[in-house]
């Protein structure tokens, strides 16, 4: 999840609570810090973005998630945007479903960037440090501990939110 528009942490709660109403309840549900990052593949003058990274077990398929996911940007305010990686209130990324391997333009799985990424693979190193993603022979955190990044450290806003 990331939010660089309005009230970032606000916004990033807004998501989590209407994740919370997806989610199969007393079941897991995990959830990351709060960090600061700099934009990445961002427009110019982009203000940075607040990212953390839930889990949550869920009915249905990954297409279902979807369109969960798109409706709650919607209702927190997200519209589309002509430029690719325009600032946002909220984005929510589906960055794997369990086992599954899927490639449906829509929706790739697991995320495609996922592992490039230090803003996504933080996080999800600190609720999911042992996950091997499908497909993958190392952890999430391998991957952290060898990723080879531009992006600037990130910065710890909230941990327990």
């Amino acid at each position: 999840m990331g939010s660089n528009l309005g009230s970032r942490l606000a916004n990033l709660q807004a998501a989590r609570d209407l994740l919370k109403g997806i989610a199969i309840p007393d079941a897991l549900f995990l959830q990351a810090p709060i960090y600061q990052t700099e934009p990445v593949d961002c427009p110019p003058d982009s203000s940075d973005f607040y990212n953390t990274v839930i889990e949550i077990a869920f009915y249905g398929g990954p297409f279902d998630l979807l369109d969960f996911t798109q409706a709650i940007e919607f209702k927190l305010g997200r519209t589309p945007q002509p430029l690719p990686n325009a600032p946002r209130v909220i984005d929510l990324d589906i960055l794997y479903f369990g086992d599954l391997r899927l490639d449906a333009g829509i929706l790739e799985l697991p995320h495609p960037r996922l592992t490039s990424r230090r803003f996504v693979l933080e996080p999800l190193a600190w609720i999911r440090p042992e996950l091997e993603l499908p497909g993958d022979t190392v952890t999430i955190q391998e991957h952290l501990d060898h990723l080879e990044s531009s992006e600037a450290p990130l910065a710890l806003v909230q941990a327990a939110w």
